[in-house]
């Protein structure tokens, strides 16, 4: 079962993002501030969800919630900070839009650069644990797979509607038969080394 909070005593945003592990599109990041009385049913890591279960938890989240923010971060932001600190920028930007500034951040994972003024809590598997982080990657996960979903359409021979960017078998294969696209993120290994071309290997893809 989920945890409300970390600390009854503070204002709390639980901060997540999506897409990380894809070869193309932005990464989405999300923070979110829930009532303290807040629950329902099947609120959960996204991960654990099926996709009607979190599009059916998204508005609720956004009515409910008493702030929330989603921000998105290109692959050219993502090939220049590296996806790492690209995650952790989104997050640093979806805390700056929120209509109430907490007073502390739940960080899903272990990695982090302080926000100014707020000081926060690294939650390994936080998602799995605090309603908060829960809510924020439900809504970084659902919009950026909508955001997939419009691309999808703009390139369909990557097969974005199925596998959202990520490095499937499928995904890879267009990418070796038509190459990447703007949405690509040229600092990722877009293909295994054996089938990459042998004045790329080791140079182009990290």
């Amino acid at each position: 079962m989920l945890l409300p909070f970390f600390n009854e005593n503070e204002t709390e945003a639980g901060c997540d993002e999506a897409g990380r592990g894809c070869l193309a599109g932005p990464v989405f990041a999300a923070a979110v501030v829930l009532p303290k009385d807040f629950t329902h049913p099947f609120l959960n890591d996204s991960k654990q969800l099926t996709e009607n279960q979190r599009l059916e938890l998204r508005p609720i989240i956004e009515r409910e919630a008493a702030a929330w923010a989603v921000v998105s971060l290109s692959p050219s932001e993502i090939d220049q900070l590296n996806i790492l600190w690209a995650s952790v920028a989104g997050m640093h930007r979806a805390v700056g839009r929120l209509q109430i500034t907490p007073t502390s951040l739940l960080i899903d994972g272990n990695r982090f650069k302080p926000y100014p003024g707020i000081p926060h809590h690294c939650m390994v598997k936080g998602d799995g644990r605090f309603m908060s982080i829960a809510a924020a990657s439900i809504l970084a996960k659902t919009y950026r797979d909508e955001y997939m979903q419009r691309m999808a359409e703009q390139y369909p021979q990557y097969g974005w509607e199925r596998n959202k960017g990520y490095p499937t078998a499928e995904h890879r294969e267009a990418i070796r038969q038509c190459g990447a696209t703007p949405e690509h993120r040229k600092s990722f290994r877009l293909l295994a080394e054996a089938e990459m071309p042998k004045a790329e290997q080791g140079i182009l893809f990290e």
